[in-house]
């Protein structure tokens, strides 16, 4: 019996060492939590920006100006807005998760950190190159749906390499970003539900499911 328990020992321990060694598993739940914060404060400054600056119903039409030209001020600001946040959430989620895998005994930077990487930012690159060519023919109101839809196909490329939690958040965000092509004039909001409403609620159930 002490024979049969060891040998259930040894395989749990070879399984722990192969799972380390194909999945990355220093994401940090706080960091989620973060990036949500992040991103509603992003989008609280750019629906305030908006309608202090300009008048419209719906946030794309304050890319054009009366003429029909481009705004250059909205690009400048929603660009600069979003480029803060995600330097903002990156730095948190570096910092947290280099502590978690630290306490772990692991390191941050390996392989599986490479695959996950790679993965998640094939997806991510495609979808920044169509929202360009979205922006080029001016179909600025399909910019909100494509990011969403996009950053949920890359959690969801990417979730084989890491914790299988980050694949029902990656068909979440799809999901909203489907919802968000529907009503396009409320690009803000799905924008602050998705990157921001359901980071908080992922990151806090990471957290309590793995870390607590």
């Amino acid at each position: 019996m002490d024979k049969k328990t060891e040998s259930l020992e040894t395989l749990t321990e070879i399984r722990s060492m192969m799972e380390r060694s194909v999945r990355f598993i220093s994401l940090n739940g706080l960091s989620g939590v973060f990036a949500g914060i992040f991103a509603m404060v992003g989008a609280a400054a750019a629906y305030i920006f908006l309608k202090l600056n300009f008048t419209g119903l719906r946030y794309y039409d304050y890319a054009f100006l009366p003429d029909g030209s481009s705004n250059p001020s909205f690009y400048v600001f929603i660009f600069t807005d979003a480029f803060l946040v995600l330097i903002a959430s990156l730095f948190v989620a570096i910092l947290l998760s280099g502590r978690k895998a630290k306490k772990k005994g692991v390191k941050l930077w390996d392989s599986s950190t490479k695959r996950l990487l790679i993965n998640m930012f094939i997806p991510l690159g495609i979808g920044g190159i169509f929202c360009i060519i979205l922006i080029y023919h001016s179909l600025v109101g399909l910019v909100a749906p494509a990011t969403l839809i996009f950053y949920g196909l890359a959690l969801i490329n990417a979730s084989k390499y890491t914790l299988n939690d980050i694949r029902h958040l990656g068909l979440a965000e799809a999901g909203i970003g489907l919802l968000a092509a529907i009503w396009i004039g409320y690009g803000l909001f799905f924008w602050a539900v998705g990157f921001g409403v359901l980071h908080i609620v992922y990151g806090i159930v990471m957290y309590y499911k793995y870390e607590r």
